[in-house]
């Protein structure tokens, strides 16, 4: 692999052949929720794709239905605009006509995770242990005992894995509302949540109880609704002591609500802030809404993403830059992604299905949505894999096959890898690769870049007759016509040359008029590549070692509302004498706007 010079491990290994047909390489995309999209889900996709935003004067009502959650996040769902709810539905009240917010006392059962997954993370005795701690915490709350009498805290002891740990952390919480939990050094502690007993003496148990559930959730867009309240004094005392514990997190208002009868009264809706990044652009974000917005699950096989957008983006009529995503995926493959394309209603989408399968792409899951994509706004990733051609490695013939590969398998499992970026980001097998057009497109080589791009490969397929046409006449008008129609980022960059000409200038128009989801790819090639060399440094000069100047990603005194900027430190040398920290925490971070710090490591 590029830029890598030392692996994890030592062990032997053995030898085998990976994607011999795109059928042996399928990748499929984990929403922001943990779903995995294919052809099989009715209808998923990254649930910040379809969550409409605060009502505007300026932005119609969107057309959108609600994204579908599942099954274990059907708790809350997107709610009318915040700003102007004609009526807040609560139990006993009249409720909005179609809406689907969540009530106090009103949520079906179960939250993020419903309470046997916490069965199934702990182990039975420890599970009765806890359940025996919740139930002394909330006996101590209601009786005159001494809440001295019982331990404050419970550990579920040390859990190593990341995941498991954001899982118990969920799941205790969800279950208990009235407990909250920290990790310290791989140890998930619980101890009694003083905020829900304060929360319990202004509103009731059941309030607070779905109120803290509400917060743990953390569905974007979500909202919540107290109980109706006349009281304006005792409201105010609710909005500051939501306000002051909980403030940076969800913000509250009182709108008026209508009971069965026809009478109004009070009800205090609490929702969560807007990220910044919406905050920003307002009115880019009040122009969004008014577009069209059609969401969908694209499965491609053997095209690179930006390939297959090409295609669509032709046979759609709309431009390479109307097409959003969250990442590239591989193209010898078979790969399922979330989409969302501009401009194109569902109706129109669905009229093409014909055309492009015989591209080797199919779409499912077509439906209406409120905004696009970003890049990251995914879990990750989901491989299967088939490794063919098995066999051992040349200097290895002690041990049986089966077994050394048994061993290979174990040792992934205990000692881990380095996540490296592999060959598919750096184009594999291809005369040029995408981080050489990187580094000119970063030294400003303009003209370089352009040539980079057109190297042809040693095929006699059109795309690559027109490539050495152009690198041999310059002639940017008569390439375009060499062009299938589908080369759209091509043609493109050659219209631009055909207007500005083959200099610096021209080709720097040229870059910019090729949108900036693709073209920031090139860049981002010649950073993994970078990333792949300072990582295999650091592993080569220190070995599995965690030694003063790295970034560790610090597990102590984790809470709820803990970035993961507030959990990056650096390691001081008392620490590295006291193997404080495991290899598994270091921190190496892609290069952007960054600061040197010892060790090669960057902030």
């Amino acid at each position: 692999m590029l830029g890598v010079l030392s692996m994890r491990s030592n062990h032997t290994g053995f030898q085998g052949s990976v994607k011999t047909s795109a059928s042996d390489f399928i990748v499929t995309e984990i929403d922001t929720f943990g779903r995995l999209l294919s052809e099989s889900i009715a209808e998923t996709l990254s649930v910040l794709g379809d969550m409409p935003a605060a009502s505007n004067s300026c932005c119609p009502q969107s057309p959108c239905k609600p994204w579908p959650e599942p099954p274990e996040l059907r708790r809350k769902e997107v709610l009318a605009p915040f700003d102007s709810p004609s009526r807040a539905p609560e139990e006993g009240l009249l409720p909005a006509k179609g809406s689907t917010e969540h009530l106090a006392g009103a949520a079906p059962k179960g939250g993020r995770h419903e309470a046997g997954t916490l069965d199934s993370l702990l182990d039975e005795s420890v599970n009765e242990l806890l359940n025996q701690f919740a139930c002394n915490i909330k006996d101590g709350w209601d009786s005159e005992h001494d809440p001295a009498a019982h331990p404050a805290e419970f550990s579920l002891g040390p859990v190593l894995d990341k995941r498991n740990r954001a899982d118990l952390h969920s799941a205790v919480r969800q279950k208990f509302p009235f407990l909250m939990t920290v990790t310290k050094s791989n140890e998930i502690i619980v101890k009694a949540n003083t905020d829900y007993k304060q929360l319990c003496q202004l509103v009731s148990e059941e309030e607070a109880f779905d109120f803290l559930k509400f917060l743990d959730a953390k569905l974007e867009n979500s909202k919540f609704s107290f109980k109706s309240d006349g009281n304006k004094e005792h409201r105010k005392t609710v909005h500051h002591f939501v306000s002051q514990k909980f403030g940076k997190l969800v913000e509250t208002k009182s709108f008026s609500v209508t009971d069965f009868n026809g009478q109004q009264n009070v009800a205090i809706i609490v929702r969560f802030r807007e990220k910044s990044w919406s905050r920003k652009r307002p009115a880019a974000d009040c122009q969004e809404k008014q577009d069209v917005y059609t969401g969908f699950t694209l499965r491609k096989e053997n095209l690179e993403t930006l390939e297959a957008i090409s295609y669509l983006s032709s046979e759609l009529g709309v431009l390479p830059s109307d097409f959003s995503y969250t990442g590239i995926k591989d193209k010898k493959a078979i790969t399922y992604q979330a989409m969302v394309v501009k401009k194109v209603t569902p109706e129109r989408l669905k009229e093409i299905e014909s055309t492009i399968e015989k591209k080797g792409m199919k779409v499912y899951n077509i439906h209406s949505v409120c905004q696009h994509l970003r890049l990251g706004q995914l879990k990750g990733n989901h491989f299967d894999i088939i490794v063919r051609d098995l066999k051992h490695q040349s200097n290895d013939s002690s041990a049986d096959l089966k077994e050394r590969i048994s061993e290979a398998i174990e040792n992934v499992k205990t000692k881990g890898f380095v996540n490296y970026y592999g060959p598919q980001r750096f184009g594999q097998g291809q005369n040029v690769q995408t981080d050489q057009i990187g580094l000119a497109l970063l030294n400003e080589e303009m003209v370089k870049a352009v040539k980079l791009f057109f190297t042809p490969e040693d095929t006699d397929d059109p795309v690559n007759r027109a490539k050495r046409y152009f690198l041999q006449s310059d002639d940017a008008k008569g390439t375009l016509a060499m062009l299938p129609e589908f080369k759209v980022r091509e043609k493109m960059l050659l219209r631009a040359l055909n207007r500005y000409g083959l200099n610096h200038e021209g080709c720097t128009r040229g870059w910019l008029s090729i949108p900036h989801s693709m073209r920031i790819f090139y860049v981002h090639a010649y950073c993994s590549k970078i990333w792949n060399e300072a990582t295999s440094f650091r592993f080569k000069t220190y070995g599995s070692k965690v030694v003063e100047g790295d970034l560790v990603l610090s597990e102590d005194n984790v809470d709820e509302n803990s970035s993961l900027n507030d959990r990056v430190r650096v390691v001081t040398a008392s620490e590295e004498s006291a193997n404080k920290y495991a290899i598994h925490q270091v921190q190496f971070y892609f290069f952007s706007e960054c600061t040197f710090m010892e060790n090669g490591h960057r902030n």
